[in-house]
């Protein structure tokens, strides 16, 4: 507890309270009440699973040949297959109608061919709220890796560079999403992006895109001073419908992974530059 004066008065709040919380995202309202009796009965199954994972942590630690780790120049390494084995409850689907700002719907499932599918319809029809000024998009990413006891960990994708998938798209453009965290709350909201080209028609593609072109954004806005994405701390991938194209969209997704390629030694494509003090107002 910590106590400081107000008006002549002691108050005390807990510590806690001056702790940032990263707000991110909407409100689960949804979210069922449950008895004290149940929360100690879940809290107990839940620690015995997280120590089992620490446990699991601690050998891999051990185990684990840094040689063997290393990316092989011209090998691709999965991070994500999709297929009957998937679990989608590592992947967060959303749309605008979701919170009442729009009519897009959208799934991620497995396709005929048992691959990734991600499909809807996209509509930009506002809801005449007088609140909502645009609609149209649909969005799933994956949720962030954890450690033990519900540590915050990473994707480490510094040993590559190049970002690698196989898709069939309908000839839209999709945006690809890398999630950052930064070590100051003023970098809680960077993201990178780059778009996804797909050709359409039957056949599949394989887009292999290097990390230096990913353009850097905050709360949805290009920041003119672009940074180099910092690929031992990314939290998610997501890919988002958004082209305002109104009507259905496809796209089937067989893998994500990464390439190491030697020859690649660009850093960012983007001009690295400070803005002069005088566009803030000094």
């Amino acid at each position: 507890m910590t106590s400081f004066d107000v008006d002549g008065l002691s108050v005390a709040v807990p510590c806690s309270s001056f702790h940032e919380i990263r707000k991110s995202g909407y409100e689960d309202k949804t979210q069922k009440k449950v008895s004290v009796r149940q929360e100690i009965r879940d809290g107990l199954k839940e620690l015995k699973r997280e120590i089992k994972n620490w446990t699991e942590e601690v050998k891999e630690g051990y185990t684990f040949d840094p040689i063997t780790g290393m990316p092989l120049p011209g090998e691709v390494d999965k991070q994500w297959c999709f297929d009957q084995n998937t679990n989608f409850d590592d992947w967060v689907v959303t749309s605008d109608s979701d919170h009442n700002e729009g009519y897009s719907t959208s799934s991620l499932s497995i396709s005929p061919t048992g691959k990734g599918l991600f499909s809807g319809n996209l509509s930009t029809q506002i809801i005449k709220d007088g609140k909502v000024k645009k609609a149209g998009y649909c969005n799933f990413k994956s949720i962030r890796p954890q450690k033990s006891f519900k540590r915050d960990s990473f994707h480490d994708w510094s040993g590559y560079t190049h970002l690698v998938m196989r898709v069939r798209g309908d000839g839209r453009s999709y945006m690809i999403t890398l999630g950052t965290a930064g070590y100051f709350d003023v970098n809680w909201n960077d993201q990178f992006h780059f778009i996804l080209y797909t050709r359409g028609g039957p056949h599949w593609q394989i887009s292999k895109i290097p990390f230096s072109k990913f353009y850097m954004t905050s709360k949805g806005r290009i920041q003119d001073a672009q940074e180099p994405v910092p690929q031992n701390r990314i939290t998610s991938f997501g890919i988002t419908a958004g082209d305002k194209n109104n009507g259905p969209f496809r796209l089937e997704i067989d893998y994500i992974g990464l390439e190491l390629d030697p020859s690649h030694t660009e850093t960012s494509a983007y001009e690295q530059y400070k803005v002069p003090y005088f566009y803030a107002g000094y």
